[in-house]
């Protein structure tokens, strides 16, 4: 099935963020890699859950937001797929042969942080309950995939970011958190392909 790709992420982009984005040239800015799993799992009674994370309070430009398991490109990763399922494993104790992939999606560059990030998609089929990673994660968010597809979960906020104060930006919001940036871009993405199958 053919990626909806950049504009489905744009969708969920401030205006400011979009022209920045088409401005920048990727292969002059040596940008850091990362990976990050999008894991869908089965709920006790037979619903369908996302797993999300929010992210410590630290220095650094994502401190305090909502995410997906994932981090950045180690040496010793064999590609970007094992830098996302150890990530995952550390974030939440998912072990990577517990995770069936269903595919990678468009990758996406975050200008603040300097990182291309490759999401990918992924099945936890017999789920054992999350450990979360204490240094990291402050708390795991399981959003109910109904509650992810309603149309009625985007909303529009404003929010001082790295790049502007008290700006507009269009965002879930999910569990009771908003979520944007960059992930609500690459969640857009998901939710548009999932809608082609549903």
């Amino acid at each position: 099935m053919p990626l909806p790709g950049e504009a489905s992420q744009y969708k969920m982009a401030p205006e400011n963020r979009i022209e920045d984005l088409k401005r920048i040239n990727l292969s002059k800015k040596n940008a850091r890699k990362a990976a990050v799993m999008a894991l869908f799992y089965p709920t006790a009674s037979q619903n369908t859950n996302l797993l999300l994370i929010l992210r410590k309070t630290y220095k650094g430009v994502h401190s305090n937001q909502v995410g997906f398991p994932g981090g950045k490109a180690e040496k010793s990763d064999d590609g970007l797929l094992t830098t996302a399922l150890r990530e995952t494993y550390e974030e939440v104790g998912v072990q990577p042969k517990d995770v069936t992939l269903v595919k990678e999606i468009s990758e996406i560059f975050i200008p603040p942080s300097n990182f291309i990030v490759q999401p990918y998609i992924g099945l936890y089929k017999n789920p054992k309950p999350f450990i979360k990673q204490e240094s990291e994660v402050e708390l795991i968010l399981e959003v109910p995939l109904l509650d992810f597809l309603d149309e009625s979960k985007i909303v529009s906020k404003k929010m001082t970011t790295s790049y502007a104060v008290a700006t507009e930006v269009p965002a879930f919001k999910l569990n009771g958190y908003i979520v944007w940036g960059a992930t609500a871009m690459m969640l857009n993405e998901i939710k548009e392909l999932l809608k082609q199958v549903l």
